[in-house]
């Protein structure tokens, strides 16, 4: 069976493990982003919010068969919640932990708000729910 509308589970575990490798891509690209220094502002640090905000939107897309534009909705909710969350100061003062992990979490989640972090997630959102889209939209003509 195609992989068209009536979609073979076949099908759709291939889709599972091609979005579980995008994902591990997206990872291994985002932290070279924070390891690797170009001197450029654009990669050395929206890349990785681009990058991150993208990989929010593959582990969705990964549990939910919805449109993709409605995950991308929900992908750039969460991370303007979490953008949001660093107004509190919460993540600032975990970050100041002895415990590794919390310090971790502080870090991932961001300490500091600005609104060109959230214009980053947008693109790297769009970016990829676009070609997610191509993608399905290629799939559902085979």
């Amino acid at each position: 069976m195609p992989c068209g509308p009536a979609r073979s589970p076949l099908c759709f575990y291939n889709s599972r493990v091609k979005s579980w490798v995008v994902c591990l891509g997206i990872i291994v690209v985002g932290l070279m982003s924070r390891v690797v220094h170009t001197g450029s502002i654009l990669i050395d640090k929206y890349l990785g919010d681009a990058l991150y905000a993208a990989m929010v939107y593959v582990i969705l897309r990964l549990f939910s068969r919805a449109a993709p534009w409605r995950n991308a909705a929900l992908a750039m909710a969460i991370m303007t919640l979490i953008e949001i969350f660093q107004l509190t100061m919460i993540p600032a003062h975990l970050a100041a932990s002895r415990q590794l992990l919390v310090r971790i979490a502080a870090r991932l989640m961001g300490i500091e708000f600005s609104f060109l972090d959230l214009l980053a997630y947008a693109v790297g959102i769009g970016c990829v729910a676009l070609a997610d889209h191509m993608l399905s939209s290629r799939h559902a003509l085979e």
